[in-house]
């Protein structure tokens, strides 16, 4: 196994690990970045990837294909000299420093360590919801209303928010600014959204919610979108047709933690525990950024903005320690 020592290793390569890539290596610190090789079922550069088009990343007044920005990322790190290897950690050792950080083909030893690991948006599996041949991910399918949802194929036509929680009721509320109604397809017969965000969704002229409902299966239009759906009443066996020109899931998120092995501290829905404003963890020397440590925002410029700041603070820490 080859082993490499470095100032700073980056785990995932997301927004927020490439600005903490650029950052670290304008500072000299000569990160290494371990970008992932499908690591949680998604190619390098993390959510950003399975996005068709992105519209609200500032200096892309046309939009720009996720694949795409997410090439220009790499490319901006490895220019300024990042070295980047396509592979998934499958274990750190954080008991001392320096870390240790081991995929299938080296270790790495690190004075301080950014994880940039994301967090994988919950879908449902039905027919017609997946990425793959007649299915309609990206087509008028999505798992974030305020990333896709101002698009204009969603405007004045109905869209349905699948989920019963806050964010669920979040995302309704939002889309109702854009789509001529909003259904809420949700499995049981009361919401779990928290009082205020329920009766928001309730009063609102424009959000109907479908109660005891599941999706059974999503079809297309004549253009090869999103056409509608099939929902099943749980109680009754009924099935409904209803035309949808967007369908977004908001039943959660699922942090790529798994990994730590219990050796950060993590909240009760396992994302990374930072200090309040910083990306410090709970052990010195490890910093967290992106969607791995934020269950509020996950938008991809939030996510390169705490990169930035955890580059910074690894510069800090290690000038506070005589390494950089």
């Amino acid at each position: 196994m080859t082993v490499e020592r470095t100032k700073v290793c980056i785990i995932g390569s997301g927004p927020a690990g490439h600005t903490a890539a650029i950052y670290a290596a304008r500072a000299e610190l000569q990160p290494v970045m371990l970008e992932g090789w499908m690591a949680n079922g998604i190619a390098a550069g993390g959510q950003l990837t399975t996005t068709h088009e992105v519209e609200n990343f500032p200096g892309f007044p046309e939009g720009i294909l996720g694949g795409e920005i997410c090439e220009r990322f790499r490319a901006q790190s490895l220019r300024f000299g990042t070295k980047i290897y396509s592979e998934t950690v499958a274990k750190v050792d954080l008991s001392s420093r320096p870390f240790h950080v081991y995929t299938d083909e080296r270790e790495v030893v690190a004075d301080s360590i950014i994880i940039a690991t994301g967090a994988v948006a919950r879908r449902l599996p039905f027919p017609g919801s997946d990425e793959g041949p007649g299915g309609f991910w990206n087509k008028g399918i999505s798992a974030c209303a305020v990333c896709d949802g101002a698009a204009p194929m969603f405007r004045n036509n109905p869209i349905a928010v699948i989920g019963g929680g806050d964010s669920a009721m979040e995302e309704a509320h939002f889309l109702t600014k854009y789509g001529s109604k909003v259904y809420i397809i949700h499995r049981r017969d009361e919401l779990r959204a928290s009082k205020i965000m329920q009766k928001r969704a309730l009063e609102h002229p424009k959000i109907e919610i479908l109660w005891d409902s599941v999706v059974e299966e999503a079809y297309g239009n004549a253009k090869g979108m999103l056409g509608g759906v099939k929902v099943k009443n749980l109680k009754t066996g009924a099935v409904t047709d209803v035309p949808l020109a967007g369908l977004f899931f908001a039943i959660g998120h699922e942090p790529a933690t798994a990994f730590l092995a219990g050796q950060l501290e993590l909240d009760e829905d396992k994302y990374i525990v930072t200090k309040p404003e910083s990306t410090e963890t709970s052990i010195p020397g490890v910093f967290a950024a992106g969607d791995v440590q934020d269950k509020k925002w996950r938008q991809a410029i939030t996510a390169a903005g705490s990169g930035c700041m955890a580059a910074l603070e690894v510069e800090r820490f290690l000038e506070d320690h005589g390494e950089a």
